[in-house]
């Protein structure tokens, strides 16, 4: 396995794919008013910047930070595919995505994820990376079905 990670874009059509899929999951597992996923066309519109994984040119993972303010940031969209899951793929990318979190200058990087059993591996990802259960965030409010989580950096 060659492992690279970078940049991406809503435009390459192997990106769009693994948001659609992303963005399709998330509202089969969570009601329209729990769900707060974004659609590739958003997360360009919001001027998220998208990092991937891939393995000699295929795409196995992306996920996006969105800024929040010159100090806080918010991760976005992270989706290992199905086929990558259990490899280390997201810890990577989350690892990329933190690095260009602190680059970038952002001391907060935040995320909401579900409370459901399907999220229960990302949850336990970001808590090995340090992140905490914190309050509702920017215009989040509290919602039984997410789990709010935070650090600094």
């Amino acid at each position: 396995m060659t492992l690279t990670t970078g940049f991406e874009t809503t435009e390459s059509a192997d990106v769009r794919t693994i948001l659609l899929r992303h963005f399709d999951l998330m509202r089969e597992g969570s009601p329209p008013e729990s769900c707060h996923v974004m659609d590739p066309q958003s997360l360009l519109e919001a001027g998220v910047v998208l990092m991937g994984v891939r393995d000699s040119g295929t795409l196995l993972a992306v996920g996006g930070l969105k800024a929040l303010s010159s100090q806080h940031a918010e991760l976005k969209s992270m989706h290992t595919i199905s086929e990558a899951r259990g490899q280390g793929i997201g810890q990577l990318l989350l690892n990329c995505l933190l690095e260009h979190a602190q680059t970038a200058g952002f001391a907060q990087v935040s995320l909401e994820t579900g409370t459901a059993g399907m999220f229960q591996s990302a949850r336990k990802l970001y808590q090995t990376h340090g992140f905490k259960e914190c309050p509702p965030f920017s215009d989040y409010v509290f919602d039984p079905l997410s789990v709010f989580m935070t650090q600094t950096i």
